[in-house]
């Protein structure tokens, strides 16, 4: 099955889609950094020649003609800055907001299925409205804007088309869910808004993943079993009731990845080894509102920044109480690329890409997901056959 991804940045989403089975068509991306380090990855998407299928230019100027009914699944997480808790909260008066693009992409293309990204601010109770006409627009691509039309008024025009009996085009059966990248093995406490949209033409029958993860299984592998402990020869040193253990019976999910889980094997990193982007960084500091996450939790959201609370999210907490920043190795680890993804440029300019990016992990198991959908579509509708 056929891919094409925009706004791909460190190429988390993307790497995700091609694990799950799907072939890259071209990744989009207009930062320059961004593009340098999928340039240096091409070859984990699947490309012989980066140059070719790695494009960095602005959205506003690519045409999407030429993919029209050749793409299965258009995937992308739009800048989310514009909705981030941590920005500005312009929302539709932020010119980063590109909404408005990836619906033009998707009307050009017309793919099976697209897989679109953002932060939990996008759910926040203040962008309500402008979320429900976002998602109308990718609900029917194909009503576009008019020149110099106020959003409020487009809106209104879709609320008309979406309530009347004339869903004639073309249309997508949207869905989106605030998902916790903790509860499908993801070692980060990272809670994102996916936005999955079948056309009306597939026969999906599709609900997103259910969760595998969970604390609840941590905690009795931490404090009814102990057997975390013992997997990381560690004498056990908490309370129980240090935490609330609710379930005492042996829970279904599998324990939520900790920190510890991720990066126990790796080697310190102010000694001099063989792994990629593992390189001790100076300056961690602790005071209010900058503070690392522990060890033997999942890690908090790693955030695209170095200073302030989000450089403060990029710590972790050693056993000794000492902190320190987390290597470009161990933030790509916690955000489940793998070893070889290499990281070309700076340690600040790495942790923001990372920071930005969908978990690998996570991005694969929606894609996945989706591929199984639209296989299974197929064979419904033609009794035989493959992508």
């Amino acid at each position: 099955m056929k891919s094409l991804e925009i706004f791909a940045g460190g190429g988390g989403l993307a790497l995700g889609v091609a694990d799950a089975g799907f072939s890259h068509t071209k990744l989009i991306e207009w930062d320059a950094d961004s593009a340098k380090t999928l340039h240096h990855n091409h070859k984990q998407f699947g490309f012989d020649n980066k140059k070719e299928w790695i494009f960095n230019d602005d959205i506003h100027n690519i045409s999407f003609i030429t993919y029209q009914d050749k793409i299965d699944l258009l995937s992308g997480g739009p800048p989310c800055q514009p909705f981030s808790i941590g920005g500005k909260h312009k929302a539709y008066n932020d010119k980063r907001d590109l909404f408005s693009e990836a619906t033009r992409t998707l009307a050009e293309i017309r793919p099976k299925a697209f897989i679109f990204e953002n932060v939990r601010g996008l759910l926040r109770k203040s962008f309500s409205k402008y979320f429900g006409y976002i998602i109308l627009q990718l609900t029917y691509p194909e009503i576009t804007k008019k020149e110099n039309e106020k959003w409020i008024d487009h809106l209104a025009r879709l609320e008309k088309y979406h309530t009347s009996a004339n869903e004639k085009g073309l249309f997508y059966n949207v869905v989106f869910r605030l998902v916790n990248a903790a509860d499908y093995g993801v070692p980060q406490k990272r809670e994102r808004v996916l936005i999955v949209g079948f056309r009306n033409d597939i026969n999906g029958n599709w609900t997103f993943p259910i969760a595998t993860h969970s604390s609840e299984a941590l905690y009795y592998t931490q404090f009814i079993t102990k057997e975390y402990w013992e997997k990381h020869s560690i004498k056990f040193h908490h309370k129980i009731d240090s935490v609330n253990v609710s379930l005492f019976d042996q829970p279904e999910k599998k324990p939520w990845v900790t920190v510890r889980d991720a990066i126990h094997d790796l080697p310190n990193p102010m000694e001099i080894n063989d792994y990629y982007n593992h390189r001790f960084q100076y300056g961690a500091k602790v005071y209010p509102g900058h503070t690392g996450s522990t060890m033997d939790e999942p890690a908090k959201t790693i955030k695209a920044g170095a200073h302030g609370v989000p450089g403060g999210e990029n710590m972790i907490v050693l056993d000794n109480g000492a902190v320190r920043y987390l290597t470009i190795r161990e933030a790509a680890r916690i955000q489940t690329f793998p070893d070889d993804y290499f990281f070309p440029c700076s340690w600040t300019e790495s942790m923001r890409q990372i920071g930005n990016a969908v978990p690998v992990k996570l991005g694969a198991i929606v894609a996945d997901s989706v591929r199984k959908t639209l296989y299974f579509s197929k064979r419904k509708n033609y009794g035989h056959g493959s992508f």
